[in-house]
């Protein structure tokens, strides 16, 4: 895929994105992880590209690999053998809370902080009159969140520990993922 430790391209991480992965809704979920993740980076004065590809492919081998046992597990074991930077690597380990990889890096703490919310996100906007993330605001975002009925496979304490970790007031948080998300929300289909 690409020689040691260099970033593939976005067409090559699409590419192995589309070969794992067949689920529409999870290749979207990836989408917008890579939306949050690229906008975080810009605010932080990082790479996008580098954080971008990292929240794109973050899930790759979810359907392959369901399980707390093998996921990311595998997943980070194949992205290795293929040449991905180690950093990219390691933060993929470190959104699975699970893993023992803590989250030691800024990117790493950006992926996690993302993850889960952009979930919240979506489900948010499905449930609005006009299925759309115009249609989202900060204030039901924070209501739906105390709703243990919605959403219900949205881990609402991984939301929490990941805008403190990454240093970020949550309501910010949910407006500048809300934001990134929305910048894509035609491929999303929101």
């Amino acid at each position: 895929m690409s020689a040691a430790g260099t970033l593939p391209s976005r067409e090559q991480a699409i590419t192995l994105l589309h070969e794992w992965i067949e689920n529409p809704n999870l290749r979207k979920h990836c989408y917008a992880v890579e939306a949050a993740m690229r906008r975080y980076a810009a605010i932080y004065g990082e790479d996008p590209e580098r954080w971008g590809l990292t929240g794109l492919i973050h899930d790759f081998d979810w359907e392959r690999h369901p399980d707390a046992e093998r996921h990311p597990m595998l997943g980070v074991e194949y992205l290795r053998e293929n040449g991905w930077p180690e950093d990219v690597c390691r933060a993929i380990l470190g959104h699975a809370t699970y893993s023992g990889v803590p989250r030691d890096t800024l990117m790493a703490k950006a992926l996690f902080a993302c993850d889960e919310l952009c979930g919240l996100l979506v489900a948010c906007a499905l449930v609005t009159p006009g299925k759309t993330l115009d249609q989202v605001e900060v204030a039901s975002v924070r209501k739906k969140m105390k709703r243990a009925d919605f959403a219900r496979n949205v881990n609402r304490d991984d939301i929490l520990t990941g805008a403190t970790e990454l240093g970020v007031d949550l309501d910010q948080h949910i407006a500048t993922t809300l934001e990134a998300v929305r910048g894509i929300k035609g491929e999303l289909g929101l």
